[in-house]
């Protein structure tokens, strides 16, 4: 496909995971794709990298511009920077919450701040924010993530309808469980892996993870002109997890 041919697309964390498969698949659709990241570093061409940091505002400012000064301007903003956070609200200081916070759901305030003036000169404009299923189910041991995603579910329906008159599409994606080395991370940190990766697989009614080339595929369809017609919407790519209700298996 080449429906972005011609398009120039800004993705935030998109030197690994769901970013890094986002930035690529839009190129590999012709847009010209610029990262920002903390460690943009070893990116394939023709993506372009920019180092920001999405709590730091005159960094995010820096590297918008960096970017769109390397694209010529800029069509489609994802949303995709953020952090995780285990544990109930017991577990976590008011450090962890304030840092949470300003990472998933500031910084996206922040970026879309700085892309927004741009934005609105294009005729094919387009955000899409990562947010997650925690949003829509409540999961446990993920009460801080949770709050944050919430927010950007919240955030994103706002942002819709804010800017729906100046021709600029706002959505999202609620990933379940994805195979990043974010998770990959965690299950390393776990008394034992294998056990732990087959619960978080378990819990999907697809019986394993989600994979960050499945979110990207869902973050073009909703940034792509094709979707012309879409805005204020929220898609799940998460194996089931928060529309079915399987008996358990055998039964």
């Amino acid at each position: 496909m080449s429906d972005f041919e011609g398009l120039r697309a800004l993705v935030t964390g998109g030197a690994s995971g769901i970013g890094r498969a986002t930035a690529e698949l839009l190129a590999a659709r012709g847009a010209r794709v610029a990262v920002l990241d903390l460690d943009p570093a070893d990116l394939p061409a023709p993506l372009l990298g920019h180092r920001a940091d999405v709590t730091d505002d005159a960094s995010v400012r820096r590297g918008v511009a960096a970017a769109v000064a390397g694209l010529g301007g800029l069509d489609v903003l994802v949303n995709n920077a953020g952090i995780g956070a285990r544990g109930t609200v017991e577990d976590n200081d008011d450090e962890t919450w304030h840092r949470v916070l300003d990472v998933n759901v500031v910084g996206m305030v922040r970026v879309a701040r700085a892309a927004l003036p741009q934005l609105r000169r294009s005729s094919q404009a387009s955000i899409v924010n990562t947010c997650s299923v925690a949003a829509t189910a409540g999961l446990p041991q993920r009460a801080l993530y949770s709050a944050s995603k919430g927010a950007v579910l919240s955030l994103t329906l706002a942002m819709a309808a804010d800017h729906v008159r100046e021709g600029i599409r706002v959505n999202c994606v609620n990933p379940g469980t994805v195979d990043t080395p974010w998770v990959g991370r965690l299950l390393d940190a776990a008394a034992d892996p294998t056990a732990e990766r087959a619960a978080l697989e378990a819990r999907q009614p697809t019986g394993r993870l989600v994979r960050a080339d499945e979110v990207a595929a869902a973050i073009a369809y909703l940034a792509s002109p094709l979707s012309g017609g879409t805005t204020g919407t929220s898609l799940a790519v998460d194996g089931g997890m928060q529309g079915l209700r399987l008996p358990p298996a055998g039964r």
